[in-house]
């Protein structure tokens, strides 16, 4: 029964589940996932630094975390995850193919100034025809990183070591998972599904604990069967509302941008979302979480209009609150 009591190590629990919202945009995104026993980080998409302010704020403790899950290696989700990892001493969860992608970004990251590496980012994205998002400002994960490095560094040197050469994708653990096979961390079940998006190997989550299904699928092109599927029976129901097409077409974006975010390997847009809510949402969850809207490219307004639209059959007192994630500020917790 969810919120009857259980015990632990001899202590009585209050079954509770819980998502936070960090951050959510082309910016960055983050996501805090918990039960009474187990705290998940979905992507680091924010500095080290940013993600513990944000956590403060949003009354949860960065200690707690167990491990952190990565979506895909795109930037506005990995941009924290290497010092996150290491300050916290907490493994990562990806899919091999998204490891060694984000390996690969991280290799330029070696003691180099922001501007040479800035430059060697934006070759590397035009030689995999995936251009540098032009909405981040990573001047702060860039100096972050750099800091981590040295001071890697200097532990070796404090130990004598020979030579120092510390390593940007040092992670404390890593763990691999699969596309379509569950696992656990905790007492969390995690369902895995993959999306459609111009990255190695992304994935979708969905979470089980005490009860309680909270399905995050945010950065696809398109809403396939198989996701959709996934995404029955949520309690929560987290999804991508990116852009509006036409503010999309008339805004800054250079054209070959502008393609690449209406693929079928890009982003939903308001209409895609709302055609997913209307006629293949099972109505199931008591909110449903906007996510991942653009700054450039949309407004919360039209987001929230298209979506409200589409959910009419489903509205009721006790489901279907409809709640807009930001770039921002964490949202307010969800507590189930």
């Amino acid at each position: 029964m969810r919120g009857a009591p259980s015990t632990w190590n001899g202590r009585i629990l209050l079954l509770m589940v819980r998502m936070t919202v960090l951050a959510s945009g082309s910016k960055g995104n983050s996501t805090v996932v918990s039960s009474s026993r187990t705290r998940i980080l979905v992507d680091a998409g924010v500095s080290c630094r940013e993600l513990f302010k944000r956590m403060q704020l949003a009354g949860e403790d960065p200690r707690t975390l167990d491990a952190i899950l990565i979506t895909h290696e795109h930037q506005d989700h990995v941009q924290g995850l290497a010092v996150t990892a290491r300050k916290l001493r907490i493994p990562v969860y990806f899919t091999e193919p998204t490891h060694r992608a984000w390996m690969r970004w991280m290799t330029p990251r070696k003691r180099m100034t922001y501007a040479d590496w800035l430059a060697q980012r934006k070759q590397q994205a035009e030689l995999r025809a995936a251009p540098v998002n032009p909405e981040i400002d990573d001047r702060e994960a860039f100096e972050e990183e750099q800091e981590s490095l040295t001071a890697s560094c200097s532990e070796a040197q404090a130990k004598q070591e020979p030579k120092c050469e510390a390593d940007p994708c040092a992670l404390p653990g890593v763990e691999y998972f699969c596309a379509g096979q569950g696992f656990s961390i905790g007492d969390i079940a995690v369902t895995p599904f993959t999306i459609p998006h111009d990255a190695a190997d992304p994935v979708g989550f969905v979470f089980e604990a005490e009860g309680v299904r909270i399905g995050l699928a945010t950065d696809l092109g398109y809403m396939p069967a198989h996701a959709a599927m996934r995404l029955r029976r949520c309690d929560v129901l987290m999804l991508e509302s990116n852009h509006d097409l036409e503010m999309l077409r008339d805004g800054p974006y250079p054209w070959s941008v502008k393609q690449r975010v209406m693929s079928r390997v890009g982003h939903l847009s308001n209409r895609a979302a709302a055609q997913f809510l209307e006629n293949s949402y099972d109505g199931q969850a008591a909110y449903v979480v906007l996510a991942h809207l653009s700054e450039s490219n949309n407004l919360p307004e039209l987001a929230r209009i298209s979506a409200e639209r589409a959910l009419r059959d489903h509205m009721s007192l006790l489901s279907n609150k409809l709640l807009l994630a930001t770039q921002g500020a964490p949202l307010e917790s969800i507590t189930l």
